[in-house]
């Protein structure tokens, strides 16, 4: 009965389905039906241009849904992703080489600590006293390795 309704709109079903579909993608967030929608609705045009069966409409909208998925995800997908290695995520300690701070503990036998923020940090460096500004040159594991700034 159902059926027999969808395909006595003619190309109206395919329109009205593509609006329902493009309703789904405000509730169900992503980007998939929203090319299901756009291949309905492109259906149903093409179905109301050329008086296709409800058997090729239904080929067509297969077809149509497929390409415009492909071609949405290549519209959709980031060109601009950055590089892993590049990304400081998980890398804290890297943002801070080329940055200046004061030495909270002395460097004592070439060992010492820096504040930054909220946490302390420890430096290898040459003996300074506390206080004594300090740059960061570069990172080995967790130590940062400081110089005159």
């Amino acid at each position: 009965m159902i059926a027999d309704a969808f395909i006595g709109l003619g190309a109206w079903a395919w329109i009205i389905l593509g609006v329902i579909l493009i309703g789904v993608e405000l509730l169900a967030p992503g980007s998939f039906f929203l090319w299901l929608g756009l291949a309905a609705i492109a259906t149903g045009l093409l179905d109301a241009l050329l008086g296709l069966s409800w058997q090729a409409a239904a080929l067509l909208f297969a077809l149509l849904s497929v390409g415009a998925v492909i071609l949405g995800r290549f519209a959709t997908r980031s060109t601009t992703q950055p590089d892993a290695e590049a990304t400081p995520l998980n890398q804290r300690g890297q943002s801070l080489v080329g940055r200046v701070f004061t030495l909270e503990a002395p460097i004592k036998d070439g060992e010492g600590r820096i504040r930054v923020d909220d946490s302390s940090w420890r430096v290898t460096g040459a003996d300074r006293f506390a206080g004594a500004k300090v740059r960061v040159v570069r990172v080995e594991g967790s130590t940062l390795v400081v110089d005159d700034p």
